[in-house]
């Protein structure tokens, strides 16, 4: 039997799946979406991740990527696939907007982490003892999507310490290569400031997540932080000073 050059099936209830030989030109894959989006709200498509022209078939056909679907069974083996899709409703490529939001679903995306830089009047500095993991951190955590780091880190540090600090200056950007299971991501510290060592009497802890929270040294920075960390805390606090380099990699200028 001949491989037809693109099929078309519905898998859903409003949803087509297309799929196309690998000499298929986009023009016509083009053309067998748009045919398929009169009779389907969605047209998708799941390409291997080694079948890079596969991948700009489906992009410059006007698919949006979507993620990646695990373990998917073909030929009885599981095996990973990009899904791609296209709506009726989204808005044609050649509109600005419209091929701005389909460069936005392939183009890389970075992990955004905010933290705070809070010192007492004898330099000792804000490190929380988190219930996720052994190691102390400085106060913070993940920026939201459309959120704004400095915006981030005061909510984070509210929701989890109880504090209203208004974020200070940008202090350090600290680039953290992948690690243990993590993808690579950037840590942005802010200025928080001298504070009273009573202010941790005000800390009202979020149990989920914090078992502590304490001014420490820069020995029980040492002590208590992963290498990476205590070296950002150093790096933060230098540049404070202007000593240091206000960006550095895993802590190292």
């Amino acid at each position: 039997m001949t491989e037809q050059p693109t099929t078309v099936t519905t898998v859903a209830d409003g949803t087509a799946r297309i799929a196309w030989t690998a000499d298929q030109p986009v023009d016509v894959v083009r053309h067998e979406i748009a045919a398929a989006l009169t009779g389907h709200a969605r047209v998708e498509a799941l390409v291997d991740p080694d079948d890079e022209a596969g991948q700009r078939i489906a992009t410059w056909s006007g698919m949006r990527r979507e993620g990646v679907m695990r373990g998917v069974t073909v030929d009885g083996t599981p095996v990973d696939r990009i899904v791609y899709a296209r709506l009726a409703s989204d808005l044609p490529v050649q509109e600005p907007e419209g091929f701005r939001a389909l460069l936005n679903s392939f183009l890389p995306r970075k992990r955004a982490i905010a933290q705070l830089l809070v010192r007492d009047e004898t330099d000792r500095v804000l490190l929380c003892q988190l219930t996720y993991k052994q190691d102390w951190d400085l106060p913070g955590g993940v920026v939201e999507v459309a959120e704004s780091p400095q915006v981030a880190v005061g909510r984070e540090v509210e929701e989890e310490l109880g504090l209203t600090i208004a974020p200070g200056p940008l202090v350090l950007t600290d680039w953290l290569p992948p690690w243990s299971g993590w993808d690579d991501a950037l840590t942005l510290v802010f200025d928080g400031g001298v504070r009273p060592a009573s202010l941790l009497d005000s800390v009202v802890r979020q149990e989920r997540e914090i078992r502590s929270a304490e001014f420490c040294t820069l020995e029980q920075v040492d002590e208590r932080c992963a290498d990476f960390t205590a070296r950002r805390v150093r790096a933060a606090l230098a540049n404070l000073d202007g000593r240091g380099s206000s960006y550095t990699e895993s802590g190292r200028a």
